[in-house]
């Protein structure tokens, strides 16, 4: 029996039925964010963070490439504030990004300003994209009064597109009218694409009963393997402290935080995390090797982790989060590669995402890492369950244990390589049929 081809009229209405359903997606992505259902593993609602002395939020509409909603934010930083920063290293980054990367370091007298889009990286448009920067960077110096040489911005979304600097010049008169010390949760939802919640996490501390606050908040959910540091993560606190010792903190505390997430292996042209100290507290300044710089970066820490598994968990289609946990490593090194192949494995990503206990895949991964790696020494364990060890499957191993597993909503995957002490953590998530659907008509 034959198949009976498609008729004219039956492919025409296939046709508009694409149309409809692409028209319905820009819909829905002219939302927050995408549009799509916020992600199982979010939080239950945005932080309530105490305000940061010293700098001021705003948010508004510019139409970069989203309508109806915010795209725009602009944080104003006082006279005197220490910014230090760490940007991906990817070969084509972003002008935004060669642009901050000069600017760190420079006089810290003036005040400063952090201006991001969303809708447009402007990644990959050459003299343009350069040109459009310092037309930002010069049209926010002069409404704030403040030199261009401290103004610091950071553009997402869609690359090789020519970003219209003109859309966000116009807006600046709106966006200098509402800064307000309470405005970190608009400026937060402002920055998103694909994200269906926006990030935010705090903390402080008091330094003989003054106090001091950290706040700040993270953008991203898919183009997430982290080259240096990750997304676009912005940081504020109140504290003195010197910007050589904030840089050496912020690139020291990246390595155990974004520096260790990954949700698809792919790193973004744009990735930003910029730290601003406002020393606007009455407490005494921050000096390197006391008690009170390891309490601080404790705290500056705690803030950093929180926002790097917040972006795990908005993982594009993720259902699970996943620490990966490697021990008896070689070294370090070898820890990072085995943590780093088990993490990235679309084949171990996808068993997590049918609730599979396929643990042969997670020994697969040890093997393909380019760690040292011995058969005979190897154990696997899927939270507390010991699943592998001396080359063979556990004797205790049940499957229907290891199934019952798998059916929560956070994991964790532990391989001990039983050659040394060297150990790494990284987070994960998922690979789901939510982010083909997502990423396959991102720019439709």
């Amino acid at each position: 029996m034959t198949r009976a081809h498609p008729t004219r009229r039956a492919r025409r209405a296939q046709a508009l039925l694409r149309s409809r359903l692409a028209r319905l997606r820009r819909k829905l992505r002219s939302g927050a964010g995408t549009g799509a259902a916020v992600s199982p593993l979010a939080p239950a609602r945005f932080p309530a963070l105490a305000p940061v002395a010293g700098v001021e939020f705003a948010s508004a509409a510019a139409g970069v490439r989203y309508g109806g909603r915010d795209d725009v934010m602009l944080a104003r930083l006082a006279p005197g504030t220490a910014i230090a920063g760490v940007f991906t290293r990817s070969a084509t980054r972003s002008a935004a990004v060669i642009d901050a990367q000069a600017k760190i370091g420079g006089p810290s007298e003036d005040g400063a300003a952090i201006l991001v889009n969303s809708g447009n990286a402007n990644a990959f448009t050459g003299a343009r994209g350069d040109r459009a920067v310092a037309e930002i960077a010069r049209a926010v110096a002069r409404r704030l009064a403040i030199p261009p040489e401290r103004v610091f911005t950071s553009s997402t979304g869609v690359i090789g597109e020519p970003l219209e600097p003109g859309r966000i010049t116009a807006a600046l008169d709106t966006l200098a009218a509402g800064l307000a010390p309470d405005g970190l949760e608009g400026a937060a939802r402002a920055i998103t694409t694909t994200d269906t919640f926006a990030k935010g996490a705090g903390g402080g501390f008091d330094i003989d009963g003054a106090p001091v606050r950290i706040a700040g908040f993270a953008k991203g959910s898919g183009m997430i393997a982290p080259d240096m540091a990750t997304m676009l993560v912005y940081i504020f606190t109140d504290a003195t402290i010197s910007q050589p010792v904030l840089q050496e903190m912020l690139t020291r505390l990246n390595a155990r935080s974004f520096n260790c997430i990954t949700v698809d292996s792919d790193t973004s042209t744009s990735d930003t995390v910029l730290l601003a100290a406002t020393g606007r507290s009455p407490a005494p300044a921050i000096v390197p090797g006391t008690e009170t710089a390891a309490r601080f970066e404790a705290v500056l820490e705690a803030v950093m982790r929180d926002l790097a598994h917040q972006v795990v968990r908005d993982g594009e289609g993720a259902t699970k989060f996943v620490e990966v946990q490697v021990t008896g490593a070689a070294d370090d090194a070898d820890a990072r590669r085995v943590a780093g192949a088990v993490a990235n494995s679309p084949l171990v990503k996808t068993a997590i995402a049918g609730e599979d206990p396929n643990w042969g895949r997670i020994v697969m991964a040890v093997g393909k890492s380019g760690a040292r790696a011995e058969r005979d020494r190897l154990a696997i364990r899927l939270g507390d369950i010991r699943v592998a060890e001396a080359g063979w499957v556990a004797p205790e191993y049940r499957e229907a244990d290891a199934a019952a597993y798998m059916r929560r909503a956070e994991l964790v995957i532990g391989v001990d390589l039983g050659l040394g002490a060297g150990a790494a953590t990284m987070w994960t998530c998922d690979l789901t049929h939510g982010y083909i659907d997502i990423n396959a008509d991102y720019r439709s």
